[in-house]
C-alpha cells in the first residue's frame, strides 16, 4: 500500500494506492474508492492546503466516474466461504 498525493492517484486504476489528508485515508479499488478517518479544515495556511488537496482528489474521482458508463449499482460482491486452515 503506497500513500500518494492527489496528482499521482488515478481513481480505479488499481488495489493498492492510498491518499492520506489528516487522518483521512482515501483507498484506491477498481470499482470503488473507499474514504475513512476524519480530517480538521482548520481556518489557517495548512487546513487551505489540505483542503486544496482534497478538493482535487474528489474532482479526480468525479471526471473518472462521468469518464465511464455507469451500471444504475454495483452487484453485491462474491463472498465465499473457506474451510478455517487453523482448525
Amino acid at each position: 500500500m503506497s500513500k500518494k498525493k492527489a496528482g499521482n492517484f488515478t481513481p480505479y486504476a488499481n488495489e493498492a494506492d492510498v491518499i492520506g489528508i489528516g487522518s483521512l485515508m482515501l483507498e484506491n479499488r477498481v470499482d470503488r474508492i473507499t474514504i475513512s478517518g476524519d480530517v480538521d479544515l482548520t481556518a489557517d495556511k495548512p487546513g487551505l492546503e489540505q483542503a486544496r488537496r482534497l478538493h482535487a482528489v474528489l474532482g479526480e474521482i468525479v471526471a473518472a466516474l462521468e469518464a465511464q458508463d455507469l451500471p444504475d449499482q454495483l452487484p453485491p460482491p462474491s463472498v465465499q466461504t473457506i474451510a478455517n486452515p487453523f482448525a
